[in-house]
């Protein structure tokens, strides 16, 4: 049994193992056959049975939904002892940029992959092989698999056919190679303009396949490109680029939504042409394809995306509202949530919405775990504890995660005047109403019972401050405090020590789950409370909270500490998420 069969043995084996799939399921039979095994790179270095890609183009940001394909792409050649690729298919000069390459980096690395092994940096660009690339289709003109067309745009348009008539051959289709290369050749040399002449290959104008009617895979583009500059004035095309790519790099398992399972034979026909060539040895790469993330609540076109940054719909890619990975970072997710995410989602064959609140779960799952308890107050409401002595600070303690003894204590200072929440205090309560209200007691909690007496009110009625007796005998951890019988508990901060914060409470970006499906304006679904700034009351503690420090706010959810805004002198908090799913309810 080889190295990679016994891993592959082992991981089926493990109870703490992913769950199967049928990607799964294909590698783990691909490497009982031996189908990769004993390759070497030109270096004689024994290559790995399992080499996946992970093949962005770096024309924006990343979304929850790239998120899903780095951690298919990367689990499974980590799970299965190989590599993964990363690689940019930057093809097309006029929407790339150097911007686009870092963010994504970034991503990549914060989710918890690396495309580095002891082989090396596996870090790739199709701008790596554009000379390898134009060679090839060079030998594909000579060779009589690929023609210049020199039709315009929109007789090529008209000739390629429908669903339901065949294509017609263009009148170039069988112009001379010798001609065709000559052609080609000047198309290089920067001596026609944009859209002139188009390179093509040569299937077949009736197949039912329209991805296979003579496909363009060079074009001319006059632009700047980000890595090779003005080299260049003929690009491949993506679908001509991404096979060789791949079989370049060694790859063995090309994973691909379901949007590219029509562009699959052209896959197979091109390395099969450049294999009769002598440019790749068999086996060659094999494209399979899985169903994409479609979250709701949520949009991921990048087109739509930008309108949203442009139009200043958000504030910008990094707006924790925005699904992108640097948005969703920023409101506070963490790694292992997304990567626990797209574990419990799984991989399927075909399309199915994934609701928000699998997401969300999953956070919360993750954060329950980790996240530090802390007190918070957002929407205060004054409480004056008129018999307690005006200059006592009475410390009080709680966990700093009530499941994780070993993390100790934290501490915070009780004083007559504490800020509490305005729900904790009606004058006259509704049915199984517990807490504040005139004659019924409450424990503060960490504290001491109290007995409300009363309430201020402002000229127009509004209350605004509540007066309360407290049990001195009572306070938690005491003796004493086993005397008292009380429904409700509520949190609170000393008005003297809080610290004050701006805290940004953020929510679901739309309120319709399908916001663009069948042609609808997503724009009318727009969550108009996406977003609520507000003026919060922390415990004293909370001072010390770094950028990116996640915490529970007893009662309300959990927040992190902005890593953009965040500082000593000005703390601004995110709600991440709420600590039930009660979305719509």
């Amino acid at each position: 049994m080889s190295n990679d069969l016994k891993k592959a043995a082992a991981a089926a084996t493990d109870t703490n193992a992913p769950a199967s799939n049928f990607l799964r399921g294909l590698i783990e039979a691909d490497l009982a056959s031996g189908k990769y095994a004993n390759r070497t790179d030109p270096n004689g270095n024994v290559l790995p049975s399992v080499i996946t890609r992970f093949p962005p183009e770096p024309n924006g940001y990343l979304h929850i939904g790239h998120a899903k394909s780095i951690c298919l792409n990367f689990g499974l050649a980590r799970d299965f002892g190989g590599r993964c690729t990363m690689r940019f298919d930057d093809t097309n000069p006029t929407k790339e940029e150097q911007e686009y390459v870092d963010t994504i980096l970034d991503a990549v690395q914060w989710l918890g992959f690396d495309w580095k092994d002891d082989q090396g940096d596996h870090l790739y660009f199709a701008s790596d092989y554009f000379d390898q690339m134009y060679f090839m289709a060079e030998y594909l003109i000579t060779a009589g698999h690929a023609y210049v067309d020199s039709q315009s745009a929109e007789d090529m348009a008209k000739n390629r056919g429908s669903f339901s008539e065949p294509g017609k051959n263009s009148p170039f289709r069988d112009r001379p190679a010798e001609e065709s290369l000559a052609l080609f050749r000047s198309m290089k040399a920067g001596e026609f303009k944009d859209g002139e002449h188009i390179l093509r290959a040569k299937i077949d104008m009736a197949s039912p396949n329209m991805n296979m009617r003579d496909p363009a895979i060079y074009r001319i583009r006059h632009a700047h490109h980000h890595r090779t500059g003005d080299k260049w004035c003929v690009y491949p095309m993506y679908d001509y680029a991404h096979p060789i790519e791949d079989a370049i790099e060694n790859v063995t398992h090309s994973f691909c939504t379901l949007e590219f399972q029509d562009h699959r034979p052209f896959y197979d026909w091109l390395l099969e042409r450049l294999a009769e060539g002598g440019f790749f040895k068999k086996p060659l790469p094999v494209q399979t394809e899985f169903a994409r993330l479609n979250l709701t609540y949520a949009i991921t076109s990048k087109r739509k995306l930008l309108q949203l940054v442009e139009e200043n719909i958000v504030d910008g890619w990094d707006d924790p509202r925005m699904p992108t990975i640097v948005g969703i970072r920023r409101r506070g997710y963490t790694p292992e949530s997304i990567q626990l995410f797209c574990e419990r989602i799984g991989v399927a064959k075909s399309d199915s919405w994934i609701d928000m609140s699998t997401l969300e779960g999953a956070l919360r799952d993750d954060l329950d775990a980790k996240a530090p308890r802390a007190v918070a107050v957002l929407r205060p409401l004054k409480l004056i504890i008129d018999n307690f002595p005006d200059n006592l600070v009475d410390e009080c303690k709680a966990p700093v995660h009530p499941h994780h003894p070993e993390r100790g204590h934290r501490t915070f200072p009780l004083t007559k005047e504490v800020w509490i929440e305005e729900e904790d205090f009606m004058e006259v309560p509704t049915k199984g109403y517990f807490r504040f209200f005139p004659g019924n007691k409450v424990r503060l909690k960490y504290g001491y019972v109290v007995e409300c007496t009363g309430c201020d009110k402002d000229e127009n009625g509004k209350v605004i401050a509540v007066h309360c007796n407290y049990f001195a005998d009572s306070k938690s951890g005491t003796e004493g405090s086993a005397n008292y019988k009380v429904k409700g508990t509520i949190p609170w901060v000393s008005v003297q020590h809080a610290l004050e914060a701006e805290v940004r409470l953020y929510d679901r970006l739309f309120t319709d789950p399908n916001p663009d499906a069948g042609g609808k304006d997503f724009k009318q679904s727009l969550n108009p409370n996406a977003k609520e700034v507000i003026t919060a009351y922390l415990e004293q503690g909370m001072r010390h909270a770094l950028p990116d420090e996640k915490f529970q706010f007893e009662r309300h959810g959990y927040f992190v500490a902005d890593r953009v805004d965040h500082s000593a002198t000005k703390p601004v908090f995110n709600r991440v998420v709420t600590l039930k799913d009660s979305w719509g309810k």
